[in-house]
């Protein structure tokens, strides 16, 4: 080996080794790395912001609890707070596992400016904060429609949800939540042909006119199988209608759902039974969104032992 090559061969090594989340010479992974069930914290996020039609702003935020298994609660005080102003702005204090993106908004003036809000979690001893302010690459462009959607998404509007409940229930009684939905039909969800296995839309592909065979790499136009699986009724007819679902936003402990989520054809009830782990105030969010537009709504519950 050449004093050049052996240089070569240091240097890469060198450079592995200064590499954070490499693994080391003794074979150890990188902690961050690591999937844990339990223990870990709760990573809120700012995802941008959106301009409201008064002209103030809604910044946007989601969360990634870092834990596979455990779900946690975070009372609004000291560890969950969104500064400046009142600590409480309507954000979750449970906090399901793993990703959740764009769970809830904050609307800042229209003179906010420069100005920055900050949303703060400390869970299992480790606090960590998001940030928000209106860099303009940051601005959300449409989230419920904008000059880049087509006619008919601009003509599309957001469902409209009603919810009934009782206002109290036990542990031992699974409770009986109703959405009422009506909805414009909009968007018309089109029927795609068949294309090829794992595929939307039939590849496109075509031979240049002057080969006389299609290489095997080309697809073919005739598609391989079924098309895709999701969003299709019976006999291969797309599905229409509002997507009904139903989160615990806020309370002492878990919320069952059954089922879990549902689908409404057009306007009509959507009918859920929610069992409560243990007794408290539970806040309970329903959303009903038709694939391009949604409205949310809370109901509040109080639970009991007996």
């Amino acid at each position: 080996m050449s004093k050049t090559l052996r240089w070569l061969v240091w240097l890469a090594v060198l450079m592995v080794a200064a590499v954070p989340g490499t693994v080391s010479a003794q074979g150890n992974p990188d902690p961050q790395s690591f999937k844990f069930n339990n223990g870990q914290d709760v990573v809120p996020v700012f995802e941008g912001w959106a301009k409201n039609p008064d002209g103030s702003f809604a910044m946007w935020f989601g969360y990634f609890n870092r834990n596979y298994a455990e779900p946690l609660v975070i009372p609004v005080g000291a560890e969950n707070k969104i500064e400046p102003g009142a600590a409480d702005r309507g954000q979750p204090t449970y906090f399901y596992t793993r990703t959740h993106r764009m769970g809830f908004s904050v609307n800042v003036p229209a003179d906010f400016g420069k100005k920055e809000l900050t949303w703060t979690l400390t869970a299992h001893g480790k606090t960590e904060k998001a940030v928000a302010w209106l860099q303009p690459e940051w601005e959300i462009d449409p989230v419920f429609g904008g000059k880049y959607q087509s006619e008919e998404a601009l003509k599309n509007q957001a469902p409209t949800l009603a919810l009934k409940a009782p206002s109290t229930t036990t542990v031992s009684s699974p409770l009986k939540l109703t959405a009422t939905v009506t909805d414009d039909g909009l968007p018309v969800i089109k029927a795609r042909g068949r294309g090829a296995v794992g595929q939307e839309t039939p590849p496109t592909l075509v031979a240049p006119k002057d080969q006389i065979e299609i290489p095997v790499n080309v697809p073919s136009l005739g598609g391989g199988g079924g098309g895709g699986g999701g969003g299709r009724g019976r006999g291969g007819e797309p599905e229409q209608g509002v997507i009904v679902t139903w989160t615990l936003w806020r309370g002492p402990g878990t919320v069952t759902f059954a089922p879990a989520l549902q689908r409404v054809v057009k306007s009509g009830d959507a009918v859920v039974t929610a069992t409560f782990e243990k007794p408290g105030t539970y806040v309970l969010r329903a959303k009903a969104n038709d694939t391009h537009r949604f409205v949310e709504k809370d109901v509040t519950v109080t639970v009991t032992a007996q």
